[in-house]
């Protein structure tokens, strides 16, 4: 069986002044969805009912938890917890990988 190959990175393209987003794999556990934004694009406060992991691909973000702003970069994850207040803003044009846990 062929299994399907991803390069994370070039899976979603930068657009001028967007969000743009696929959603890689969805299961009734979770799902997987790559982010690309576009510099000062970014995600209004919000709450998750479960954890996510964002790993960022490409570029910085400031993700703010509860208001504490914390600068992700290229290479870096950070965990949004369930439940807790959290927004992002590009800092410059950049992209993530989400991974929303259900428990």
């Amino acid at each position: 069986m062929q299994q399907n190959i991803i390069t994370l990175k070039d899976a979603v393209e930068y657009q001028k002044g967007a969000v743009v987003s696929k959603e890689i794999l969805k299961t009734s556990n979770g799902t997987v969805t790559i982010f690309a934004f576009d510099e000062g694009q970014g995600l209004s406060e919000h709450t998750a009912p479960f954890s996510v992991l964002v790993q960022i691909l490409d570029g910085q973000a400031q993700i703010n938890i509860e208001k504490t702003p914390h600068i992700v970069a290229d290479g870096q994850m950070i965990e949004l917890p369930a439940n807790k207040t959290h927004s992002l803003q590009a800092l410059e044009r950049f992209k993530m990988l989400l991974i929303m846990l259900k428990k």
